[in-house]
């Protein structure tokens, strides 16, 4: 087949076609994007020629000397970005240029604010760069060809942009890739030197690679030659450097401003917005190295892909390698962008040889110190930049004692926390600052799980630790769960969850309290033995609770147990857990609370049995999660609810529902003579829980509190039932009572 035969034209994928509608029509107000961009992936294509030269030294073909070309033409509206790099072929073209990786376009679409500035520069970050061009040109044409490959290999691609390509082979002389921008009309003022010179200097005067234009020069003449000629001179045509071509880090600090940090960071992390902060250092002796390393100011849209391209390049003496050097930073620091330069390593260096050399554990090593001083600085010196930093990338730090064991204790004083020590959400509580309030005689680090910050920060494990005003780290992030397993102590102090085990303050419980909850034990013991034959194998155990004050019920995972919180993230991800599955949860009830104690009262069995279910059920609600048989819990809640629909319709029919009947429904209670007022409290009650549930919800401890008072008077159901027989009321009252 003949070269010319070889052209074809396909359809653009899908999300190409949205990407090219989006760069024509709405990101066009930071217009000179397109050539930084354009520059970049000609400086990429530069370093991975350098990286396979060192190989293959035959894929120079005499021509070593790298740069980016830059040309204009005012006659035919066009503009020229050509590169002698890598190169691409048939195949690579199509791959590259007309196709995206869907998960990458989703994250773009998913990122774009509507504000025209902040958009456009989003497109280097989510490599979707060549398409900018679309912004200034109606239509783009690329010729390259790969290196070491024939003349006849060329590939020229063309598009306006719209719904399809042309791709076809042809002869190209040199290797390399050359990028011709066919102008808009209105899109001219790009055809100046002077301007594509200060876009150059403005967002690419850092790169290593020179990038070159042609430079008009007025030809130099002796006295003689200028006098005998009257011809006007004819200027020369000069090859100018347009950037400053020099490796930043390469440079002592003091002769980089800050502006210039700005510029480079920019360019090597693809970024839009300025760093958080960086730091510059140069390490001599045995394993000489140089790094220049950034903490962005916002997390990348990939921060949580841990298989995605760390954001560190490793250089060998300036020459790139790689920029998929895991080996050089740990993954919980994968949003770390910039550089290292080893001078101690050899040019030839593979990744296999990356993965064995002890030049580079002991680079990872003192990078990743220098990294976590950096932090420290932040922290000490500039907190208010540190809150930043903690909101974008406080939950990916949180995996640091789980990964970096040599380092875990300096991660561990980085990580902050909620904590009911103010109540919020807020996550700014450091260990050292809880250890620094601990109560007199407290032995450990008190903390609480769950899957949101309401359900952890309400968690009826905590009213013991309220009430005895005891500090508890409120833990949400789903990494919470890995790092309190791998974070077992802290400055001498064991982290304890407040879910797990038997309950033991030690000295923070006087003796009083002490005696009195043996006292107790023995008083329940037969409803301790009732409910755990109702509730057999569904819980390990039941036993009186020291940590309830205010709920009836909670579930306890047993102290080398797995959370509730933590089965259901195991479930969600797909590993079968749930509480039929390893160890059972211990049941814990509130000798205390009304419910309890009438369910002590409790002669029928069935009733017994129905009750002590809906008190485990709502203590796995609680917790958060998800029951066994929602259909069963809603029937026996069901039965309950019929009980009360009866006593309240017959003596006080309902005129209107929910919390304005209840003027309606006082006045007809004193009516009937000597009616109780304990009485008036408990059809208040009832008619509540009929009526207006939600309500009851946000007044329960108050009506709790009535109720207890309720029950306090009259502990004999029976005679409770006669006070509203007398008065006129069924005794099926009694069924909550």
């Amino acid at each position: 087949m003949t070269v010319a035969a070889q052209k074809e034209t396909l359809g653009f994928q899908t999300e190409v076609k949205h990407l090219l509608h989006l760069m024509i029509h709405s990101l066009y107000s930071n217009k000179e994007i397109f050539l930084r961009e354009l520059i970049s992936n000609a400086s990429d294509a530069a370093d991975k020629l350098r990286f396979e030269a060192l190989s293959n030294d035959s894929l120079y073909d005499g021509d070593s000397e790298l740069k980016i070309r830059i040309a204009f033409d005012k006659d035919a509206k066009t503009i020229t970005i050509s590169d002698n790099g890598i190169g691409m072929t048939r195949s690579e073209v199509q791959e590259h240029i007309g196709t995206i990786a869907k998960s990458g376009t989703k994250q773009f679409f998913e990122a774009l604010t509507g504000e025209q500035a902040k958009d456009s520069e989003l497109i280097g970050q989510f490599g979707v760069g060549f398409y900018s061009a679309f912004i200034v040109a109606d239509k783009v044409t690329l010729t390259t060809r790969k290196a070491g490959a024939d003349k006849s290999e060329g590939v020229r691609w063309e598009s306006a942009g719209e719904g399809d390509y042309s791709i076809e082979s042809v002869e190209k002389a040199t290797r390399g890739t050359e990028i011709v921008l066919h102008l808009k009309e209105a899109e001219t003022e790009f055809l100046d030197g002077y301007r594509l010179r200060s876009i150059v200097r403005k967002f690419s005067d850092h790169i290593s690679l020179p990038i070159v234009m042609d430079k008009e020069v007025a030809p130099s003449y002796g006295e003689e030659d200028e006098a005998e000629t009257e011809e006007k001179p004819v200027p020369e045509i000069v090859e100018e450097t347009v950037n400053s071509a020099a490796a930043l880090w390469t440079k002592a600090r003091q002769e980089i401003s800050e502006d210039d940090y700005t510029q480079f960071y920019k360019h090597v992390g693809h970024d839009y917005q300025d760093p958080l902060t960086h730091i510059h250092s140069k390490v001599e002796g045995t394993n000489e190295y140089t790094l220049l390393l950034y903490v962005p100011s916002h997390a990348p849209f990939d921060l949580w892909d841990r298989d995605a391209k760390h954001g560190v390049k490793l250089y060998v003496r300036k020459v790139f390698i790689t920029d998929d050097a895991e080996q050089l930073m740990p993954r919980y620091l994968r949003f770390i962008r910039g550089v290292i330069d080893a001078n101690s390593l050899p040019l030839n260096v593979s990744r296999e040889i990356l993965q064995q050399s002890k030049q580079i554990s002991a680079i990872k090593s003192g990078a990743v110190k220098k990294v976590l001083s950096m932090l420290e600085h932040l922290a000490k010196d500039e907190p208010e930049k540190y809150t930043t930093f903690w909101a974008q990338f406080g939950a990916v730090i949180k995996e640091g004692p789980i990964e970096d064991h040599a380092n875990k204790a300096r991660v561990a004083k980085l990580i902050r926390f909620a904590s009911t020590h103010n109540d919020t959400d807020k996550q700014d509580v450091t260990l050292e600052d809880y250890v620094s309030r601990m109560k007199e005689g407290q032995e450990h680090i008190y903390y609480v799980t769950a899957d949101s910050f309401a359900a952890a920060k309400n968690s009826p494990h905590l009213e013991i630790f309220r009430k005895k005003d005891i500090e508890v780290l409120l833990l949400s992030d789903r990494i919470d769960e890995w790092l309190v397993s791998n974070l077992d102590e802290f400055d001498g102090k064991h982290l304890q969850s407040v879910a797990k085990g038997d309950l033991n303050l030690g000295a923070l419980e006087d003796e009083e309290e002490k005696a009195q909850q043996e006292e107790i034990n023995k008083d329940f013991e037969t409803v301790v033995t009732q409910i755990k034959d109702v509730l057999g194998d569904k819980v390990s155990d039941v036993r009186l609770s020291h940590r309830l004050t205010e709920s009836p019920a909670c579930l306890v995972a047993d102290v080398y147990g797995m959370s509730l919180n933590m089965e259901r993230i195991m479930k969600d991800a797909g590993q079968m857990m749930g509480m039929g599955m390893g160890r059972k949860p211990v049941f814990e009830i509130n000798p205390h609370h009304a419910l309890i104690t009438r369910l002590k009262a409790e002669q029928d069995d069935a009733r017994f049995a129905d009750l002590t279910h809906i008190l485990l059920d709502q203590a796995v609600l609680s917790e958060g999660g998800q029951l066994d048989d929602p259909a069963a819990f809603v029937h026996k809640l069901n039965g309950l609810l019929q009980g009360l629909l009866n006593p309240l319709a017959h003596p006080f029919p309902i005129k209107a529902v929910g919390r304005k009947a209840l003027p309606t429904l006082l006045p007809s209670i004193p009516q009937r003579r000597n009616f109780p007022r304990h009485a008036k409290h408990a059809v208040i009650f009832y008619y509540l829980c009929v009526v207006k549930c939600q309500y009851l919800w946000q007044r329960i401890k108050r009506i709790n509190a009535k109720v207890l008072g309720i029950i306090g008077c009259h502990r004999n159901p029976c005679g409770f039932g006669n006070i509203y027989r007398r008065h006129g009321m069924p005794a099926s009252i009694t069924f909550w009572i």
